[in-house]
C-alpha cells in the first residue's frame, strides 16, 4: 500500500512501490518534526522553493542517499553550485511550470504557486504514483483561480494545502481551493509551526463545512504514516 507521512509544516514522505518521495524535507530545525534528517531515506526529493523551511536538508539527504532532486531550473542550478551532482538532478537541469517529468514510474507535474523566493519562482507539484493515485502539494501559496484548471486536468485524490495564513492561504482560501481542485481528500499543512500561523484546523474544518466539503478533510499525526487508497 502507498503511504503518506507528514513530518510537520510542509514536509511529507510518500512511499510508492518501495520508493520514497520527499517533498520540502525540512527536518532539522523544524519544531514539529519528530525525525532527524540523518535518519531519512529518499529516492526522489521535490522542493517547492528556496526558503529554508522548505528546501530544508534536501542537499544533505541527496548527497547521503543518492536521491534524485526535482525543482525549478534556477534552484537546481543553485544547489548544483553547492555541490549537488548534475546526475542527481531530475531532467538534468530541473524543469518548469506546466512541465511533466517521470522518475522510475512516478510522474511529476510542476504547477504555479503565488509566494516569494530568490531562485526562480515558487511552485507546487502534482505527483502521480505508479497505480495512478494522485497527490497535489500546493507549496506555499495564496489561492488562485486556475487551481480549477488543475482540478479539471487531473483527478486529484489528495490535496496538501497550506492553511496557516500570514505567509500562505488562510482556512477560508484553502477551503475554496479544495472546492476548485475537486479533490477527493484534503490534508492541511503549514500550520502550528510558528506562533503567527493557525494553531489548529478548527477554522479550516468550519470553512469546508460551509462549502459542503466536510467529508473531504483528512488529518495526519506527525510521523505516523497514512495509507493512500483511491
Amino acid at each position: 500500500m502507498n503511504t503518506l507521512t507528514w513530518h510537520g509544516h510542509s514536509a511529507f514522505a510518500i512511499t510508492s512501490n518501495q520508493k520514497t518521495i520527499l517533498v520540502d524535507p525540512w527536518f532539522d530545525g523544524n519544531p514539529s518534526a519528530k525525525a532527524a534528517a540523518a535518519n531519512i531515506e529518499a529516492d526522489l526529493i521535490l522542493v517547492t522553493h528556496d526558503h529554508d523551511d522548505h528546501v530544508g536538508q534536501a542537499l544533505d539527504i541527496c548527497k547521503r542517499t543518492g536521491a534524485t532532486l526535482g525543482c525549478i531550473v534556477e534552484l537546481a542550478a543553485k544547489l548544483k553550485a553547492q555541490g549537488l551532482p548534475g546526475s542527481q538532478i531530475l531532467n538534468g537541469i530541473g524543469f518548469n511550470i506546466g512541465g511533466t517529468v517521470s522518475h522510475e514510474g512516478i510522474s511529476v507535474t510542476m504547477t504555479q504557486a503565488h509566494h516569494s523566493c530568490e531562485s526562480g519562482v515558487p511552485v507546487g507539484y502534482i505527483i502521480r504514483l505508479e497505480d495512478g493515485y494522485t497527490v497535489y502539494h500546493a507549496g506555499d501559496t495564496g489561492v488562485f483561480s486556475s487551481m480549477a484548471l488543475w482540478g479539471k486536468l487531473y483527478k486529484i485524490d489528495l490535496a496538501l494545502l497550506p492553511i496557516g495564513g500570514v505567509f500562505t492561504m488562510d482556512p477560508a482560501q484553502a477551503a475554496l481551493a479544495a472546492m476548485m481542485l475537486r479533490c477527493k481528500k484534503v490534508l492541511p499543512m503549514h500550520w502550528g509551526t510558528f506562533p503567527a500561523l493557525e494553531q489548529n484546523v478548527d477554522a479550516f474544518r468550519k470553512e469546508l463545512d460551509k462549502l459542503g466539503l466536510a467529508d473531504t478533510l483528512t488529518q495526519a499525526e506527525v510521523g505516523v504514516p497514512l495509507g493512500l487508497v483511491g
